[in-house]
């Protein structure tokens, strides 16, 4: 799994992307409202890929891997 940092199309403001989750669906969506509520911020869904709204990579990172998850920062 990969936390990524992107600006592009969103008017310079930072979304933090996880990609490559193993999870699908309801799991998937409960995962996503989860790390948000942590995260104090919203987010979206889209294509099996977690938006969440500023650069939260490092605290994303931690919070994935105490649930069991292998986690790599990716991009710059």
């Amino acid at each position: 799994m990969r936390l990524h940092r992107e600006t592009k199309g969103r008017g310079g403001k930072a979304v933090t992307l996880i990609k490559g989750l193993p999870l699908a669906g309801e799991e998937l969506k409960s995962l996503a409202g989860q790390l948000k509520r942590k995260c104090g911020v919203g987010g979206a869904m889209k294509d099996n890929i977690i938006e969440i709204q500023g650069d939260q990579r490092e605290f994303l990172k931690g919070e994935l891997e105490k649930l069991g998850y292998t986690v790599k920062i990716a991009g710059g």
